[in-house]
């Protein structure tokens, strides 16, 4: 199993990246379930997590605040294809609105699997720094260059007349 994951593409994507991303293959879904299967939401939210799962996991780590942020918007950049409003812009907007709420369970559930992948990887990134400041294990010792950190020199006080 281990083998088959580390196959994987494992690309590292900025925040805008990321966004672009999941809005882009959101998009795509939504066009695809809108021709094939005339807007089923069981369809586009199914498809709408693992998108999450992967925006959250290949968002960079200085950019891991973006990925539950990133993923409402795709959604909702997604339903709009699926949403079939017409009448102009007001019927388009208010079925837009409406998709987004019916859908509420998809989105909320997405954006809930992009936090917390995202919060898992900020965690052990934390816990891989620590390791590494303090010297534990796997650590580099925490000083320049690998080297023990440097202790400071304890001096007596000056005594007094």
């Amino acid at each position: 199993m281990a083998a088959a994951l580390r196959g994987l593409p494992h690309p590292r994507l900025t925040g805008l990246g990321a966004g672009l991303f999941a809005s882009a293959v959101m998009l795509v879904i939504g066009f695809l379930d809108w021709l094939l299967f005339d807007g089923s939401a069981a369809f586009f939210g199914l498809l709408f997590l693992p998108v999450s799962a992967l925006t959250a996991a290949w968002v960079r780590t200085a950019d891991l605040v973006t990925a539950p942020i990133a993923v409402p918007i795709a959604f909702a950049v997604g339903v709009v294809p699926v949403s079939g409003g017409t009448g102009g812009v007001g019927g388009q907007a208010m079925a837009l609105v409406t998709a987004l709420a019916v859908h509420a369970g998809w989105l909320y559930g997405g954006t809930l699997v992009a936090g917390v992948i995202a919060s898992v990887r900020k965690v052990r990134d934390m816990n891989r720094r620590q390791r590494g400041a303090t010297g534990g294990p796997g650590g580099t010792g925490g000083g320049p260059g690998g080297q023990p950190p440097v202790r400071p020199v304890r001096r007596p006080a000056p005594e007094r007349s």
